[in-house]
């Protein structure tokens, strides 16, 4: 496995199986499925740095694949065939000079993964600047309304000096706010009344925008032209899209005059009422007027909810306290109301800004819910970013919305109008991906007929994508003629992401991954070995976790526990080691012998236990799941758990209760969220003051290792996560027991270590899970 790691980080892929089955057959006894988890922007950086070439790719003629380094080449007739089609294709005029001592850059043996940034075209320099559209709820308290107004003043200072920003607001009616007039102009807003389900080209109509995008921009950029700035007519603005988008450089004074006046929403709530919030139709109008726009600019409409949707397109809820909102109970016994409508519009919604290649980002921040679930899809096919928090003042939201504009070692590098296209060989096809994109449905030859996800092409669209965002695709192994099964044995085959992409510096680049592997010899013994060698547990883990999650929002009554059981019972009797009838027989494989503790914990995970939960707390666990690498995905799923204590250094412990001591501090980081827990002893001397003594340094080093430890975390990632400190055995210690294996529980007969701690659970132990495991897999039938 060190070689295909090793090649993870040059090229940002893992596979759930390196060596692939050479018939149907072999791979429908795999039962885990043949994907790979690509990162588009994985790399660069002064560690990991990114070939970039300043010049276009060369593509094959037929098929379209980029020249690389697994091209066959005759470099004294000056050809080259390209590994997908066996296409021969001539070298261009510029290639004449190519020669086994003066090779390309894309033919290097170490640049499988390679960044083409050609200089624009003469006449064509101008790079669109990316817009941030700012969509903000006034339905909330004035506290919470202070905290985000002084949020949004904060980002205002961070985004970047090219880009333009927009303001709506939006509470029983939508007020799109004008930015385009003189300091000492009067303000002026467009208001649409919530109730109103618009068509893109209604509001276009009503805002005085061209229906055909790119009416508002002008040679030279947008807003960029000095105090009249473009269109401008005796100091009066012309009606392009300009109005309402425009640079910090130009509108700081207006859009922050804006944000110091803006109020809560005035329309009157009686007290046995929820507020008139017009979610949909603010996002509607937002998307309308971004439409607007040339189709090559990058744009992102931040919205900020404060509560549930009452009015308009995208209900979820009806304005009568009374009414509850939908929970799981309610949408599995299909009785929420306005479920299947809401979702219906966001889904024609994520059309639209699909087209137009424009990204919605949801920061949800209430003590309920506001309608994640509903809206999954839109933020989900446009490759938004979503956060879920308990209130505009909290560090969740504030650190993460600073985040997106943050630049540095971990800013989130975000970029935009991304295109991705997938090359295979000929024996293999693609049947579709889970994550952030969409299908464009353009169907090719690797197109399968099985769909899973977003399927049906091998284009797909990402509207927006930054250094985590990632893909799983999946796919099938097609043997192009009968009994050619035979002949795939040991052959290598090659797989090739192509990603075109607006870089957050505006310039349009096109980065090409590709990758081989081989298909397993044709023999079922040496094929099984090859197999098992170059399995990938961690990898096909997340995998498997993705097509659960999947499942579960797309199939009626799927029982995601028992898909998870059946499927490792299966894989434990087809690549495990045993004699029959005989349990203590059963080994695994290196590569094997942590997949059985990764899916007893992802069976316990939030993505597939839905108890205690809320709709949009499930769906905001699976779109971040859905978009994160398999480092960051693996610590959601099996959280890492690290001690600390007088003894001796940190030190990683079982992620067991056994592992809680009197004298010790554990750090859990749960990816969501990270625990300081104290022990019972630990906290007492805290208590006491001991810490603050002078001879006690060691003490106080003690105590302030892992908070140095959380917030190294906390500094790296997105969305932020929630940062709690607790002692044993109290309230807050459920945030690290709920995680623990409980191996030592109220009715179990393992007594904990003195001082230790027991969990109030009827959950089998991963000792018991095992057990049982191990049984079922030597079994006759």
């Amino acid at each position: 496995m060190g070689e295909f790691l090793d090649a993870e980080a040059v090229n940002g892929i893992r596979m759930a199986w390196n060596v692939w089955p050479s018939t149907k057959l072999d791979a429908s006894k795999c039962h885990i499925p043949l994907a790979a988890l690509y990162t588009p922007l994985h790399g660069g950086g002064p560690y990991n740095p990114v070939t970039v070439l300043n010049y276009a790719p060369l593509r094959c003629r037929t098929c379209r694949g980029v020249l690389n380094p697994y091209c066959q080449v005759d470099y004294n007739a000056k050809l080259w065939i390209c590994p997908f089609c066996h296409q021969r294709n001539p070298f261009p005029a510029h290639y004449a000079s190519i020669s086994e001592q003066n090779v390309p850059g894309e033919l290097w043996p170490q640049c499988s993964t390679v960044e083409y940034a050609p200089p624009p075209v003469p006449g064509s320099e101008r790079t669109s600047p990316p817009v941030f559209l700012f969509v903000v709820d006034t339905c909330i308290i004035e506290e919470e309304l202070g905290y985000l107004k002084a949020s949004l003043t904060q980002a205002i200072a961070l985004v970047p000096e090219n880009a333009l920003v927009g303001l709506i607001t939006f509470g029983g009616h939508v007020q799109v706010h004008e930015l385009g007039f003189s300091d000492f102009g009067c303000p002026k807003a467009y208001v649409f009344r919530g109730s109103k389900e618009l068509t893109k080209e209604q509001v276009l109509d009503q805002l005085g925008l061209p229906s055909g995008p790119g009416g508002g921009f002008q040679r030279g950029g947008l807003g960029l032209q000095g105090a009249g700035g473009p269109g401008a007519v005796n100091g009066t603005y012309s009606s392009g899209v300009d109005r309402f988008l425009r640079s910090v450089s130009d509108c700081e004074f207006v859009i922050h005059s804006l944000l110091d006046e803006l109020q809560r929403d005035s329309f009157p709530v009686s007290s046995d009422q929820r507020p008139a919030r017009c979610t949909g139709a603010a996002l509607k109008v937002a998307a309308g007027m971004l439409a607007a726009c040339s189709p090559d600019t990058g744009a992102r409409i931040i919205g900020f909810v404060g509560g549930p949707c009452t009015d308009g397109p995208g209900v979820i809820v009806s304005k009568e306290l009374t009414d509850p909102i939908r929970s799981h109970k309610d949408l599995a016994k299909d009785t929420a109301a306005h479920y299947t409508k809401a979702v219906k519009f966001y889904e024609g919604l994520a059309t639209q800004l699909v087209t137009q290649g424009h990204v919605l980002d949801i920061f949800a921040c209430a003590v309920d819910q506001i309608g994640v679930m509903e809206m999954k899809c839109a933020i989900e096919r446009t490759g938004g970013l979503v956060v879920l928090a308990e209130s505009f003042g909290h560090s969740v939201f504030k650190d993460s919305f600073k985040r997106i504009f943050e630049t540095g070692d971990h800013s989130l590098n975000l970029s935009f109008n991304g295109e991705i296209e997938l090359n295979c060989s000929k024996d293999i096809k693609v049947q579709g991906a889970i994550g952030p994109c969409a299908s464009m449905a353009k169907k090719g030859i690797s197109t399968s007929d099985t769909v899973v996800g977003q399927g049906g092409t091998t284009v797909w669209k990402m509207c927006g994508l930054d250094r985590s965002t990632t893909l799983a695709f999946f796919f099938e192994v097609s043997p192009t003629t009968q009994g050619s099964g035979v002949q795939l044995g040991g052959k290598p085959f090659s797989l090739q992401f192509v990603t075109q992409y607006q870089h957050s510096d505006g310039q349009t680049r096109l980065r090409v991954v590709t990758v081989t592997r081989r298909f397993g010899e044709s023999s079922a013994n040496s094929s099984t070995e090859e197999m098992v060698s170059g399995f990938d547990q961690e990898a096909a883990t997340v995998i498997l976790a993705r097509w659960a999650s999947f499942k579960m929002e797309t199939e009626d009554e799927f029982d995601a526990t028992r898909f998870l059981d059946r499927l490792l019972i299966r894989v434990s009797q087809r690549f495990g080691d045993y004699r029959k009838e005989d349990p203590t027989s059963f080994r695994f494989a290196p590569t094997f012998g942590l997949l059985p503790q990764f899916m007893f914990n992802l069976r316990r995970s939030q993505f597939v236990q839905v108890f205690n939960n809320s709709p949009d707390e499930t769906a905001y666990f699976r779109m971040v799941l859905n978009r994160e690498n398999v480092t960051n995905s693996l610590v959601m799923i099996q959280p890492s758990l690290i001690a600390y204590s007088l003894n001796g250094p940190p030190e990683p412990v079982l992620l067991d209760v056994a592992s809680i001591a009197p004298d010790r501090i554990l750090l859990l980081d749960a990816y969501f969220s990270v625990v300081v827990f104290h022990g019972m002893t630990v906290a007492q001397w805290r208590n006491a003051g001991y810490h603050l003594q002078p001879d006690q340094v060691a003490f106080a080093q003690l105590l302030q290792a892992p908070q140095d430890d959380a917030q190294t975390i906390i500094t790296e990632r997105f969305p932020v996560p929630r940062l709690v400190v607790c002692d044993q055995h109290k309230s807050q210690a459920r945030f690290l027991l709920a995680r623990l294996n409980p191996s030592a529980t109220y009715n179990s007969a393992n007594v904990p270590a003195p001082g230790g701690d027991i969990i109030f659970t009827d959950d089998v132990s991963l000792q018991v899970f095992v057990e049982h495991l191990q049984r079922l897999a030597v079994a006759q039938s």
